[in-house]
């Protein structure tokens, strides 16, 4: 795994979208599903040529993920940044956590590719599979004693297939957060080597505008 600014950048962005659609779910009800679905395929990316190819090998894959980290890690101006950014942060923190256990990172493993099945016979976005990823985010990370508190909406947040998405999509962000560290993340970078992530972000981002705008 190659352990490049590019890399590591890529990665934190997998980890932005999909504390950032956790925001929109839990705020809004709803999410860009073209982006849901590049960070739960992420989770059954698991001999990935290079990173970009673990979001779906496109820069427009990870665009919403890449806007929201240069916004959020330069601005943290309005409320739901500061809510992504600490979903962020937790994420990371969990991540470190299931590291060090690697039975669980086996269960974990051992359901996803279970998972498979439904993913390609139904999608990466179909309700099936959301509650499935949803229950074994549940049964492993859900058991530790860190638990990631979704502000947002009650109405919006007690429906089943919103909590379900929520729960899938930090299973994704966890994934991201595996990636990142590979890559060569750690979490002083946020902080001393913040400018040189942002400005790399603000690049790879327009470089996905184009694409998209093409």
């Amino acid at each position: 795994m190659s352990r490049s600014l590019h890399d590591q950048t890529l990665a934190l962005a997998g980890v932005f979208q999909a504390a950032n659609l956790v925001q929109q779910i839990a705020n809004n009800g709803h999410c860009n599903e073209t982006s849901l679905e590049a960070c739960l395929r992420s989770l059954f990316a698991t001999n990935p040529a290079t990173t970009l190819d673990v979001y779906g090998g496109e820069l427009t894959d990870v665009r919403e993920g890449l806007v929201t980290l240069s916004t959020v890690m330069s601005e943290q101006s309005k409320q739901q940044d500061v809510e992504v950014l600490r979903y962020v942060l937790n994420l990371i923190h969990l991540e470190s956590k299931l590291n060090r256990k690697s039975d669980m990172m086996d269960v974990i493993g051992s359901r996803i590719e279970q998972a498979r099945h439904t993913a390609s016979h139904f999608g990466y976005v179909h309700t099936n599979l959301i509650s499935n990823l949803a229950s074994i985010y549940t049964d492993t990370i859900s058991t530790f004693r860190l638990r990631i508190q979704v502000s947002g909406n009650p109405s919006l947040l007690q429906r089943d297939e919103n909590a379900a998405k929520v729960r899938a999509l930090l299973l994704a962000g966890i994934r991201s957060a595996v990636l990142w560290r590979q890559s060569g993340g750690r979490r002083w970078q946020l902080v001393m080597s913040r400018r040189k992530v942002i400005q790399h972000a603000r690049e790879l981002a327009e470089q996905a505008n184009r694409s998209f705008d093409k």
